[in-house]
């Protein structure tokens, strides 16, 4: 749930850009090119970024021009400008960086220290992009609370430092593409928020309505981390016996997994079907859509999954300024609200919600705005919403529930041990002699089903016996992975678990009955697994495990086709509503309760 503010508004904002735009020509004047393979590397992410220009706090010998510190000044010093307000007037400062100048103390401590500023509260958020929002939020609650009248909230990063060329010069080991890629990624930067409780006089303020912020470190591995070796991710800088042989195994190199990153996208939007579904989000009320990705790339995925939920955002209500000021993290919001403000003749009663996702260990974010002008809020009446269709309301409805399926999987203690590299091959074999025989009876519960739905649904009939027909002999794929990876149970004597017993009869049970359309929503579960849980876990099998590629060709084929498969379940279900609407209910309670059994099913395996 979000958390809800009455009386904070954001008066004032700044940013800090460090020295002249760099264009990607530049680029290597700075941080300089590691390798030939580095060259290529940064020909691709450029390509797909669609980042022209950024700003670094080095200069070309690589020496620091501005400390983090000095960065977060600035932006600071920029938003008191547009005020009255002196610094000695700040009774509340919060911080977020990935990393500040020193270790300890809090970089919020830092700022106040080099500002000379009076007394006051800090409070030091370390992290990454949402790590901004975590600042603004603790400032605007101090301000809700009547703690304090004024808060600031700023923002810092200065990755360059980190890419230097020198550092990757000392690495004993090849290094691995995860290093490489951010190089060409991040840049520098500062943001600062001034939050008071009462909105400026004359001019503009934002009301913040909401802040919506929630961490899935729990469901997923690290995505994006400094101070690890690679492959060693349970190693920490420190165990080393020095630094020096800590930098030289590459723990101080800045990586991302670049192959986890769909999945914070489904976590977002998910987050965002809960936010529509709660109503804390009206689609058709939102004027502007302020939106932090890191690459050009990734705004066309957030624009087709909100397009198939029936959440679309016109695209005039975007807004970024990734090509001209490049991804910095948790600056990124602070300086493309800056601009935003700066450039937008806004109107009173128009609203901005701000996204913010973070790929650290997957935090998504949301803050939603309500624009002021001369101390005055103006609610501008807005014509009723279409109504959505009713494929699109059931869309959301099992858009919640698989929200909470897919976090309670990847928290069991099979997909765990995948993650950590703990798993062993007879866990392997133990999860594919549960599951053989589910695939292996899944295309006779489908022709089941089909033999009691009658003439009118007709096409319904058709689309399920294609999907019957694909995945008949599925189990014999299945099989010969088990055997590949050293399984010696005979097929005719492989058993499902308690919970994949469950799921089987539910099935069947399901099937059996007149016009069963409900296994659609369990069809829904069963194929959404295989297109978004299993490409997750696959390279971490392949890691981990060390078998010949023949031991995973039933969860390649899956996460390869499976999105084809879920685009006939869809054309299905909405035949379905249009010929029956009352299956929508039947068809949710049974995605709840396929999702409930397929979950116990993972829990048991081992």
């Amino acid at each position: 749930m979000p958390a809800y503010f009455k009386n904070v508004y954001l008066n004032s904002v700044g940013s800090f850009l460090p020295g002249p735009g760099i264009n990607n020509e530049e680029m290597d004047s700075y941080i300089g090119s590691v390798n030939p393979q580095s060259s290529r590397i940064k020909r691709r992410i450029l390509a797909e970024n669609g980042i022209q220009n950024r700003h670094y706090a080095i200069d070309k010998d690589g020496k620091t021009v501005f400390s983090s510190a000095d960065l977060a000044i600035k932006a600071i010093e920029k938003t008191l400008s547009h005020t009255s307000t002196k610094i000695n007037d700040i009774q509340f400062l919060s911080s977020a960086t990935v990393g500040g100048d020193l270790a300890a103390p809090g970089f919020a401590n830092l700022i106040q220290g080099q500002l000379k500023a009076a007394p006051m509260q800090t409070m030091s958020f370390q992290g990454i992009c949402a790590s901004g929002v975590a600042a603004m939020k603790a400032a605007a609650q101090v301000v809700e609370l009547g703690e304090f009248s004024k808060a600031l909230a700023v923002a810092t990063e200065f990755p360059s430092r980190l890419f230097k060329v020198q550092r990757f010069q000392k690495i004993d080991e090849n290094i691995d593409f995860d290093s490489h890629f951010l190089r060409w990624m991040l840049s520098d930067g500062s943001g600062a928020t001034l939050f008071e409780n009462k909105p400026n006089e004359t001019g503009i303020s934002l009301k913040l309505d909401w802040i919506h912020l929630k961490s899935f470190s729990g469901d997923y591995p690290t995505c994006m981390q400094i101070g690890s070796p690679w492959n060693q991710p349970n190693k920490s800088y420190l165990d080393f016996s020095s630094l020096e042989e800590a930098e030289k195994s590459g723990s101080f190199l800045l990586r991302q997994d670049i192959r986890l990153l769909p999945n914070l996208f489904d976590v977002g939007i998910s987050e965002f079907i809960d936010l529509v579904l709660k109503k804390d989000i009206i689609v058709d009320d939102v004027d502007y859509f302020l939106c932090h990705y890191s690459s050009e790339r990734f705004s066309d995925v957030i624009k087709v999954l909100l397009d198939k939920a029936g959440l679309t955002i016109p695209a005039e209500k975007w807004f970024s300024n990734l090509k001209t000021r490049g991804n910095t993290g948790a600056a990124s919001i602070f300086i493309m609200m800056e601009e935003f403000l700066r450039t937008k003749e806004l109107k009173p009663g128009q609203k901005i919600l701000c996204f913010v996702p973070e790929s650290g260990r997957f935090t998504v974010s949301y803050l939603m705005f309500e624009v002021m002008k001369d101390g005055k809020l103006e609610t501008t009446r807005k014509p009723a919403p279409l109504p959505r269709k009713p494929v699109e309301n059931l869309l959301l409805d099992l858009g919640s529930v698989w929200h909470s399926y897919r976090s309670t999987v990847f928290r069991s203690e099979l997909a765990h041990r995948i993650f950590n590299g703990t798993i062993k091959l007879e866990d392997y074999q133990r999860w594919m002699e549960n599951w053989i025989p589910q695939v292996r009876e899944g295309s006779i519960w489908m022709r089941t089903a089909i033999s009691n739905l009658s003439i009118k649904f007709e096409g319904i009939q058709e689309l399920i016996e294609t999907h019957a027909g694909e995945e008949q002999f599925d189990f014999k794929i299945l099989y010969a992975d088990y055997q590949n990876a050293g399984g010696n149970k005979l097929i005719d004597d492989l058993k499902r678990n308690s919970g994949g017993e469950e799921l089987n009869a539910y099935m069947y049970e399901k099937a059996k009955s007149e016009n069963p359309l409900g296994l659609l929503g369990g069809i829904f579960i069963i194929e959404g697994t295989g297109q978004k849980i299993i490409p997750t876990l696959l390279p971490f099998l392949k890691k981990h495990l060390g078998l010949q590629m023949n031991a995973f060709k039933f969860l390649e084929y899956h996460g390869e086709n499976d999105v084809k498969h879920l685009e006939r379940w869809a054309q299905a279900v909405e035949m379905a509503l249009i010929l029956e609407p009352k299956c929508y209910d039947d068809i949710l309670e049974t995605a709840k309760q396929v999702a409930s059994l397929y979950q116990k099913q993972w829990e048991l395996v081992l």
